[in-house]
C-alpha cells in the first residue's frame, strides 16, 4: 500500500538526503520545490536532477516572488557573506536569513499533504552545522506541527500530520554518511548561496562552507567543481 509523504526538496545536500531516507522507510515521495526569486536559482535544475536519478511520485514546482519583500541576501541585491573558513561562519541570524521561507514553504506542503492524502511531511531542517536560521530549530518544528493539525481538514478529522526532521540533530558529516549509505549522489546536488553563471558553487559562503567542512570530516571529496578550483 502506498505511504505517500511531501518531501521538500531544494535540490541541495540536505533535502537530497532526506529524500533518500523518506524512500528508505517506505514513503512514496511527493516532491516540492519553490521558485521563490532566489538568487540561487541553478539549485532547481539540481531538483529536477534529483528527482529523476531518485524517483518520485510527483515533483511540484512552486512559484511565489519573495523578492517582493526581500531583506535577505537571497532575495535581493544585499551581498551575501563570503569567508576562508568555516570557523568564520557567524552564529548570529545572518543575512542570508529569508524571513519566515520554511513558514511559507510548510504551508504549501501543508496544502499538498492534503491533496494527496499524505499525513506526513519530511524537511531536511537542522540544528547542526548550520547558518543560525530561527526556523531550524526543534522548538519551531514542534509548533508548527502542532499548528498543522489545528489548521487543517485532515487534522481537524482526526488525520494526524507528522512533520519529519530525520537531520535535526545530524552534523553535516553525519547528513553526508547517511546519504552515503543511501546512495546519494551529491554530484547531482547545489548548496551554493551565490553560484556562477554556469552553477559553478563559490566555495566561500556560509553554505559551501559547512558543505566542504561536512564532506572533510567524513574523509571524502565533495563531488562538485568549485570556481577557485
Amino acid at each position: 500500500m502506498e505511504r505517500p509523504a511531501i518531501v521538500l526538496l531544494s535540490g541541495g545536500l540536505d533535502s537530497t538526503t532526506v529524500l533518500a531516507i523518506a524512500k528508505s522507510q517506505g514513503y512514496t515521495p511527493f516532491a516540492l520545490s519553490f521558485r521563490y526569486g532566489q538568487r540561487h536559482a541553478v539549485e532547481l535544475l539540481a531538483a529536477a536532477m534529483v528527482v529523476e536519478a531518485q524517483g518520485v511520485g510527483r515533483h511540484v514546482v512552486a512559484d511565489i516572488d519573495l523578492r517582493v519583500f526581500g531583506g535577505s541576501a537571497l532575495t535581493s541585491d544585499l551581498a551575501v557573506p563570503k569567508h576562508d573558513s568555516a570557523h568564520e561562519v557567524a552564529t548570529d541570524i545572518p543575512v542570508t536569513y529569508v524571513p519566515a521561507r520554511n513558514t511559507i514553504f510548510l504551508s504549501f506542503a501543508l496544502a499538498y499533504a492534503e491533496t494527496v492524502g499524505a499525513s506526513d511531511i519530511f524537511i531536511g531542517v537542522s540544528a547542526l552545522d548550520y547558518s543560525g536560521y530561527p526556523d531550524c530549530r526543534p522548538e519551531y518544528i514542534k509548533a508548527y506541527e502542532t499548528m498543522a493539525n489545528l489548521a487543517t481538514k485532515a487534522g481537524v478529522e482526526g488525520a494526524k500530520l507528522t512533520i519529519h526532521t530525520p537531520l535535526i540533530s545530524l552534523s553535516k558529516a553525519d547528513t553526508i554518511r547517511r546519504g552515503l549509505e543511501l546512495g546519494v549522489d551529491y554530484g547531482l546536488t547545489s548548496s551554493c548561496y551565490d553560484p556562477s553563471s554556469d552553477g559553478r558553487p563559490c566555495g566561500h559562503c556560509d553554505s559551501c562552507l559547512l558543505r566542504l567542512k561536512g564532506f572533510a570530516e567524513t574523509g571524502t571529496t565533495d563531488p562538485l567543481r568549485y570556481q577557485d578550483t
